[in-house]
């Protein structure tokens, strides 16, 4: 009886119909985990580092024009809770106490003060605001959109509120940049 040949990674190796036993399977590469990453990284700091140099710093008084309409939308949301208030509008049939209108109508109306001036903590605070809303409107689309002009209205509001946070991220890039001309 023929002993069993034994292939290159100490396992026995099979034999054919033929009798004859077939060639051995080389050895497969292995990656390297930590290389593949590594080069992974270097690219992804190559496309970082190209954008970051195409990016043109502001010059003095400049805001980026989704910042400007970001500032009108949120003075006027402001402005809209007060005037609301003081017509009488009702929410869920009550009148709402002075803190439920104070409070966000002061903090959207800073909000808007400062992206009109172009700060940065107040793109980065209506883009907190933004990702409330579109976790809402995808709530609602999931969950209580029942009829047609519902499932419209809350697709308006997540393709409105998606659109300004996906272009006011640039806009946050330009706005931190070092070589910005000094504030007054």
């Amino acid at each position: 009886m023929a002993e069993p040949q034994v292939n290159g990674e100490g396992a026995p190796e099979q034999s054919t119909a033929g009798g004859a036993t077939p060639e051995p399977r080389p050895k497969r590469k292995q990656r390297g985990g930590s290389d593949s990453m590594a080069r992974g990284y270097a690219k992804a700091e190559e496309r970082n580092q190209a954008a970051r140099e195409a990016l043109e710093p502001l010059g003095e008084g400049e805001r980026p024009l989704v910042v400007t309409i970001g500032a009108i939308a949120a003075g006027l949301v402001a402005l809209s809770i007060v005037v609301g208030y003081l017509a009488g509008v009702k929410a869920d049939g009550e009148t709402p106490k002075i803190p439920q209108v104070v409070g966000p109508a002061l903090i959207l109306g800073v909000m808007a003060w400062g992206m009109w001036r172009a700060r940065y903590w107040a793109v980065l605070g209506f883009q907190l605001i933004l990702v409330f809303l579109i976790f809402a409107a995808v709530s609602g689309l999931a969950v209580s959109a029942s009829t047609v002009p519902e499932f419209l209205a809350t697709g308006i509001l997540l393709a409105i509120s998606g659109g300004f946070f996906y272009f006011m991220v640039k806009a946050m890039a330009r706005i931190q940049m070092p070589e910005r001309g000094p504030r007054d």
